[in-house]
């Protein structure tokens, strides 16, 4: 299995990550962005409708899992291979993860704590 230490080592071109532990793999956070997983040696980019056919392009698979009622595929496409050989396409594939993971954030509505109901001034 793929460690914190060869994630960090990884992606310190392109800048601090924050690495924890997440369903047998590792999730990788930048600026508290969740952007990037990995699992079983392999690691998987966020990617959204305007992003996966770059991917597609590159040669990356999603990151897929069998569940009782099917296979699940998600949004998390494999790095490219030559990125784990060349800095500067490591970035701009981590770039635009983090971008993609911004975008997917932004989206998601705001939650309101369990527990707390509004109260109305009259």
């Amino acid at each position: 299995m793929v460690g914190k230490a060869e994630i960090e080592e990884l992606f310190a071109p392109f800048g601090p990550v924050n690495v924890s532990r997440m369903f047998g793999g590792l999730g990788v956070y930048a600026d508290g962005v969740f952007f990037a997983l990995t699992y079983r040696n392999e690691v998987y980019l966020k990617t959204d409708d305007q992003t996966v056919g770059k991917f597609r392009a590159a040669g990356s698979k999603p990151f897929e899992f069998q569940m009782k009622r099917g296979l699940m595929v998600t949004s998390y496409w494999s790095l490219p291979a030559s990125a784990h050989e060349d800095e500067a396409e490591l970035v701009a594939w981590a770039r635009l993860a983090l971008e993609t993971a911004r975008r997917a954030a932004a989206k998601k509505p705001t939650r309101k704590p369990a527990g707390k109901t509004a109260v109305r001034k009259r």
